[in-house]
């Protein structure tokens, strides 16, 4: 059944609403995706669809139609809202039509044993950059992202946005670095990290059949002891008066180049 909603205080637009605070993600399991083609993404990958949301001006359009149905078929709560919920959830203006409810969703580490390249996350801050690294990685067909220690969330509003519905198909995976690297080694992945202190370029350097790219925060880098366990320290050229690059376009470089050495392995023709 299509609920119709036109009151930002009901009990599932507050929930919705809450959505941009960790505190309430982390309490509820949820989290936010906006668009109907990122909320359909999530539904044909089998995510787990709590509620979907979509403006009453939206109806009539054969994809939402068929969002709401696919949703309603799942067990999902579905409501028709007003413009002014829609704003209110998403906190802007000219909101997307369609919002949807998703639960979050880990993958273990084993589940990337066989993946030919893994990126390794050090500490990462900026959602920003978190959701535009899933983008990338998603973009070359990459195995998925590993956050090690303490890092921002992948499921806050700014990083699903940022990955353009790659949060969908871009595993992401949590380890502490002793256990990510034991458990790297065992597995065969050669890890290189990029530094500036790095001897070789990008471009120079073999990354090995199975890969982890590592990556350093963006205030302060790899850790030198995390350095020391890497195999290879690579470096990205420089020629102005910038010493380095932002952290989500300094692995989209790499994982580039990385791709590349595999022969630009599932790349659409």
């Amino acid at each position: 059944m299509i609920h119709d909603v036109t009151s930002p205080q009901n009990n599932l637009v507050k929930l919705a609403k809450s959505l941009d605070r960790k505190k309430a993600r982390t309490e509820s399991g949820l989290f936010l995706a906006e668009g109907a083609r990122h909320v359909g993404e999530g539904l044909d990958l089998g995510w787990d669809l709590e509620a979907l949301l979509f403006s009453a001006a939206s109806e009539s359009r054969p994809a939402v139609q068929s969002l709401a149905q696919q949703a309603l078929r799942v067990g999902a709560r579905v409501a028709r809202v007003s413009d002014r919920v829609l704003e209110a959830v998403a906190k802007r203006d000219n909101a997307q039509s369609v919002l949807g409810l998703f639960r979050q969703r880990y993958t273990a580490l084993t589940d990337l044993a066989d993946t030919p390249l893994i990126i390794a996350l050090e500490r990462i801050r900026d959602p920003g950059n978190l959701g535009t690294i899933l983008r990338t990685l998603d973009s070359v067909g990459g195995g998925g992202i590993v956050l090690l220690e303490e890092s921002c969330d992948p499921f806050s509003i700014e990083a699903v946005r940022a990955s353009m519905g790659s949060i969908f198909s871009a595993p992401v995976a949590r380890a502490n670095f002793v256990e990510f690297d034991a458990w790297r080694k065992m597995q065969g992945f050669k890890m290189t990290g990029t530094t500036l202190k790095g001897s070789t370029r990008h471009t120079e350097t073999d990354f090995g059949i199975k890969t982890v790219l590592l990556m350093g925060n963006e205030q302060s880098g790899i850790p030198d002891s995390w350095a020391n366990a890497c195999d290879a320290l690579v470096r990205l050229p420089m020629a102005g008066r910038a010493d380095s690059l932002n952290l989500a376009i300094a692995t989209a470089v790499t994982t580039y180049e990385i791709w590349r050495q595999k022969g630009f392995k599932g790349a659409r023709d």
